[in-house]
Order: C-alpha cells, then sequence, then structure tokens
C-alpha cells in the first residue's frame, strides 16, 4: 500500500521541553490506533499532522505534500485531510447543519447545492439526519462528539485524524462509529485512551510515551508482547502489574509470577499496553 504519510526526524518543542519526537515513521492506508499516557504527546502529534501547529525540526508529508516547504503545500495537505480535534468549539446559535455547512464553507465548497448534499451525507453517516435542524446547544454531549466527527468526514478525506472520537458515546454508538471507521477507504488515526477500541478496530497500533514511539505494529503482534503474561485464579500473581477481580470472583494478574491455581489466559490490548507501560518505566528508573 503506498504511504499517506511520511514523518522524517519530526519534533516539537516549546523552550528547552520536547513534547515530541524524534519520530520517524510511516503512515499507510488503514485504521491506526494511537495508545499512550496522558501528557504523551498524542494531541500534539494529531495537531501536527493537521498543519495546525508546525513542526520545530524534520519533515511531514502528506499526500506527497511536504508541508514544511510552503504554505501552498500545506493548504493542498490540508484539502486532503479531516481532523477532529479532541475538544471542540462550537459557534452559539447554530443548528447541527448549520455548524457542519461553516466548516464546510470553510473548506472552500462554494456550489450551495453540492455543499448541501455533502452536509447531509455526513450527518447521515453519524446519524444525526433527523437533527438538522436542532440548535447544538440542545444536542446531547455524545450528539456533539458525533457532529465534531461529521464535520471531519467532510469530502471523504485521505488522511482522516480523530482525537478521542469515543468519548461521550455509548456502546451502541460507538459500534456504529466502529462499523463507520473501518468501512473508509483511507488512511484513519485514532488517538484513544479506550483500548477495547483499538482491538475491536485498528489493524496498527502505535504506543507513544515522551514525545517517541515505543512500538509500532500489528494488532496481533502487540498482543503477542503480553502472550503467556496474562493469569486468572483465585490470588494475585506475585510482581504483578497490574491486578483486579473480575465479576467471576477470580483476580486477573497482568505480568508477575503466576499464582498457584492460576492459568494463563489471552492477553488484550490493555494488558499489553500495562505491561510495554511498566516495561518502559523500569527502564527510565520511574517506581
Amino acid at each position: 500500500m503506498s504511504v499517506m504519510v511520511n514523518l522524517d526526524g519530526v519534533s516539537k518543542t516549546y523552550g528547552r521541553a520536547t513534547v515530541v519526537g524524534p519520530i520517524t515513521v510511516d503512515l499507510r492506508p488503514g485504521v491506526i490506533g494511537l495508545l499512550g499516557p496522558n501528557g504523551a504527546g498524542k494531541t500534539t502529534l494529531l495537531r501536527l499532522l493537521s498543519t495546525a501547529l508546525p513542526s520545530s525540526t524534520g519533515r511531514i508529508t502528506i499526500a506527497g505534500f511536504d508541508v514544511c516547504a510552503t504554505h501552498a503545500n500545506r493548504v493542498a495537505a490540508r484539502r486532503r485531510l479531516g481532523y477532529c480535534p479532541q475538544e471542540v468549539t462550537f459557534p452559539r446559535g447554530m443548528t447541527a447543519f448549520g455548524f457542519v455547512e461553516y466548516i464546510a464553507v470553510l473548506k472552500e465548497w462554494k456550489d450551495a447545492d453540492t455543499r448541501h448534499r455533502e452536509v447531509r451525507r455526513v450527518l447521515d453517516l453519524v446519524d444525526l439526519g433527523d437533527r438538522t435542524a436542532m440548535k447544538v446547544s440542545k444536542l446531547s454531549g455524545g450528539q456533539r462528539r458525533r457532529l465534531a466527527i461529521a464535520q471531519a468526514l467532510i469530502g471523504a478525506p485521505d488522511l482522516l485524524l480523530l482525537d478521542e472520537p469515543t468519548t461521550g458515546l455509548d456502546p451502541e454508538q460507538r459500534a456504529s462509529l466502529r462499523g463507520l471507521l473501518s468501512g473508509l477507504a483511507g488512511t484513519v488515526l485514532i488517538s484513544t485512551h479506550q483500548t477495547e477500541d483499538v482491538s475491536a478496530l485498528c489493524d496498527r497500533v502505535l504506543v507513544i510515551d515522551a514525545g517517541v514511539i515505543h512500538f509500532d505494529g500489528a494488532v496481533p503482534e502487540f498482543l503477542a508482547t503480553a502472550a503467556g503474561r496474562v493469569h486468572l485464579g483465585p490470588t494475585a500473581s506475585p510482581g504483578a502489574v497490574q491486578t483486579w477481580k473480575t465479576g467471576t470472583g477470580l483476580v486477573r494478574s497482568v505480568g508477575g509470577q503466576p499464582a498457584p491455581d492460576s492459568s494463563v489466559v489471552d492477553p488484550s490490548v490493555e494488558d499489553a499496553y500495562l505491561l510495554l507501560r511498566s516495561a518502559e518505566r523500569t527502564r527510565q528508573g520511574v517506581v
């Protein structure tokens, strides 16, 4: 598959603090999950890719356009991408239709009939087709989140950047969004804390911490890093990274030495993430 995005030695610094990088990575078509703790640099990385932030070093190429080179290249790249930030500010008094049309106008959809068809299309995609005339202020939190996603889908972008897209969505809405995203043909990068979304939707996972990528691979490869290291039994495993009592009354232990009468169980994306984070803290000397 062709490369949609290339980051070559990309970093972002504020004064003496390096928030991201240096990062070198290619993004190809498919759904990619971006995992990491709070403050790891996930949102900054998405803002760099959206061209909302300039990089401090390195080169970002989107759909063949070096966005660090010229303003014209940045504009050309922006026409190929959609971006839904974690926090969206909605103009006061607008309807759901009016807000998405406003974004479409900013994206230079000049013909009114064509623009209106596209607005209705993306609202239907996020199951808001029956809320077009409703004021944004009257929408629920989950509906506003879906409205924010709708504006990112305008024009069927080749690159879709979503920052915590399932926040505020109920299980049925999250499942519907997964179905939508899995059917897209382009490159979808999802920054999320919801590891179940990664296991259910993504074919590739990136784990970022302190601005640096610590894992990049297919989800089965990520799960394989935790194989044989997750146990279920009547008591916790000594030295486990995390333990908790499940609804069955048994204790799930991630890492550590198997406790007596425990059995090995298949790891989840969350298990693999917890083990990777523990190993990184150990490497850094953080208890």
